[in-house]
């Protein structure tokens, strides 16, 4: 049996010194401890609180009595104890006794909100340069001598996505590797380059270079910024802060809308469009300098060792001290002990060990990427971005002219936006998803009527344009704004960078399908087939959500993790 060490506190030396017993011999205690349900943790938490602090632990009495001797079991409670006479750890919801007869409080959400404020500005820039060519296209194709070339056109639109989807492969290495803030820093680098390159070029070669190299820098900001605002959030507001990405999104789309309106009469206005682009980019870069590390990142010790420039690997390191300062920064001082307290529930053992890929395809972890990558493919099988990328032609085709409807389709968006962020926290992400996806089934429903022979007139043309919109608003309550909020909540914490890469490469290419097929399809179909496609992928979605998603409203990232380990 492993002996205690003298030059650390006799309680923690006993307890580390038994826990590494114990993963050497296999790990059966955290086998165990793993198939605790987050049920079994609260049910022990609120239902057999003593006087003493200790029932508590209640959960964990059992798991070491099961599986050591009685000292053992007496070290690892009273060890787990101590971390939760702190408080209720990081963002639990409510209030509960903790072991010294107080009343354990939410985090000030004031601390954590210029953090999250400043990483949507990478949800801005992604929006913005989505729609920054769709005022400026024809303009664009005229001075750089392509006009009439829809191939060329087509290009120009859809080279982006190609960029976002190699820069969402290497995301979450990225992530992992030099942390959240240096990739933010490290995304907008190819966004100004890429960006300056098409506001000075003269050819359409150096155009596409230039989408591309934005787009990359496109790729690696959302899913960076969904595991960044994920872990410096309180979970009582983590909802709230998620729907922000969205809305920056929804601020960028409308900002390059209306710079983009006199490129049609000013010669050259489409060069200023790209420029304005590089001022965002800029104040993030600087201003993330002054934002507060992950905790989570920080905690699991990961940094990259670089020799002759060359990537060797990766090694880890204990940073439990800057951790401590970055939940000071983002708690206040009167939580962020209780918050580290949090981080002792969870086996980081395994951490040490890089993620390998087949974990997330085909091992452990498979069920948690696969529901993550559903829930992308869903969000684009369901004509999303067919709608926003074509709903100027269905608005022309009833005499709505395009600028009058793409301010329509970004007013719907964004004000939906803001009713999810203001109910996420309220109704929980699984029941907006599971209504979301059943209102965009049913607007697609009126499409396919309006298409019909059953109406015509104005009754069909009332029922696309309505049709549109009402999906746009559908859409952004859930279906827009929860799945890279809810993926990396349910990701443990150390495939979670690697997974949203993953599951963000899967939405970049079914995106890029959708965009390149749709207009192929409608003419082959035609609208009523290609609607009633959308719809049932919508009710699938409907039923996908219903049985697979956990919701996560007001629990710790902790307790997420607990409640989805897989036995070992």
């Amino acid at each position: 049996m492993p002996q205690q060490t003298g030059d650390v506190d006799p309680l923690r030396g006993l307890v580390a010194e038994y826990l590494s017993y114990f993963r050497m011999r296999g790990r059966d205690v955290y086998s165990t401890y793993k198939r605790l349900s987050l049920r079994d943790h609260i049910d022990a938490h609120e239902g057999h609180d003593r006087e003493d602090g200790l029932g508590i632990c209640n959960c964990y009495e059992i798991v070491a009595g099961s599986w050591c001797s009685e000292l053992v079991m007496i070290h690892v409670v009273t060890g787990f104890n101590q971390g939760q006479r702190q408080g209720i750890g990081w963002g639990c919801p409510g209030r509960l006794q903790n072991g010294i007869g107080k009343e354990s409080t939410n985090p000030s959400w004031k601390h954590s909100l210029p953090h999250v404020l400043v990483a949507a500005l990478s949800s801005f820039l992604f929006g913005y340069h989505l729609g920054v060519v769709n005022e400026t296209l024809e303009s664009i194709s005229m001075d750089l001598g392509f006009s009439g070339n829809t191939i060329a056109e087509g290009l120009v639109v859809s080279t982006c996505l190609g960029g976002a989807f190699v820069g969402s492969l290497f995301s979450g290495w990225i992530a992992d590797g030099v942390g959240r803030r240096r990739a933010f820093q490290l995304c907008v680098l190819p966004m100004i380059i890429g960006a300056s390159m098409s506001a000075t070029t003269n050819t359409i070669g150096f155009m596409l270079l230039g989408r591309f190299l934005v787009g990359t820098g496109m790729g690696l900001g959302p899913p960076v910024a969904s595991l960044y605002v994920a872990e410096v959030s309180p979970a009582f507001v983590r909802g709230t802060y998620g729907s922000l990405i969205q809305i920056a999104t929804c601020l960028g789309l409308m900002g390059a809308l209306f710079i983009g309106i006199p490129a049609k009469d000013i010669v050259g206005w489409w060069r200023v469009c790209f420029w304005v682009s590089v001022i965002p980019a800029a104040v993030l870069a600087v201003l993330m300098e002054f934002c507060a590390e992950s905790p989570h990142w920080l905690f699991k010790g990961i940094e990259i060792s670089w020799f002759g420039g060359l990537l060797l690997g990766l090694a880890q390191r204990g940073r439990s001290a800057e951790a401590e300062i970055a939940f000071e920064k983002l708690l206040g001082g009167s939580h962020f002990k209780s918050a580290m307290a949090e981080f002792s529930k969870l086996d980081r053992g395994d951490e040490a060990e890089a993620v390998k890929f087949s974990e997330l395809l085909y091992g452990r972890h498979f069920r948690v990427v696969f529901i993550g990558s559903m829930l992308f493919a869903f969000q684009q099988l369901s004509g999303i971005n067919a709608v926003f990328y074509f709903s100027s032609t269905v608005f022309k085709s009833v005499g709505v002219p395009s600028d009058f409807a793409n301010i329509c389709v970004g007013i719907v968006n964004l004000s939906g936006s803001v009713i999810a962020m203001i109910l996420m926290d309220k109704l929980g992400r699984k029941i907006l998803l599971f209504g979301s996806f059943l209102g965009m089934a049913v607007s697609m429903g009126f499409q396919v009527t309006a298409a019909s022979s059953i109406v015509s007139g104005s009754v069909a043309m009332y029922l696309s344009v309505g049709g549109i919109l009402l999906f746009v608003f559908t859409f952004s309550l859930g279906a827009g704004p929860v799945p890279g909020l809810l993926l990396s909540e349910i990701f443990p914490g150390r495939i979670r960078a690697k997974a949203m890469a993953v599951c963000m490469a899967v939405h970049w290419v079914i995106n890029f399908f959708v965009g390149l097929l749709f207009l192929r399809l409608l003419e082959q179909l035609g609208p009523q087939i290609l609607y009633t496609a959308f719809a049932t992928f919508c009710l699938m979605a409907v039923a996908f959500v219903r049985k697979n998603v956990l919701e996560t409203k007001g629990k710790s990232l902790q307790e997420i993790e607990i409640a989805l380990l897989p036995a070992a």
